[in-house]
């Protein structure tokens, strides 16, 4: 004898599935809005990062070589101080 699954909804699922489904097309819908940004505003997250880290070593190696300047004398090459 046949059974009637075919004709039974079982709604629990129905609306699991339905808030999956809603979940992924808002989901592709942010990511859609996120890369046309990305082409419209320039660079992505990862080149900002990457652009953002090159700076501070910049800075860094920069702030190494600079000379120091003594408190007592106004003049950076007079070691001993006045």
């Amino acid at each position: 004898m046949d059974s009637d699954r075919g004709n039974i909804v079982n709604f629990a699922s129905f609306k699991k599935t339905a808030r999956a489904e809603k979940k992924r097309a808002a989901k592709k819908e942010r990511e859609d809005e996120a890369a046309a940004n990305r082409v419209k505003f320039g660079r992505s997250g990862a080149a900002k990062k990457r652009a953002k880290d090159e700076e501070k070593r910049r800075r860094r190696d920069l702030d190494g070589k600079q000379l120091e300047r003594h408190e007592n004398s106004g003049d950076p090459e007079d070691g001993a101080g006045a």
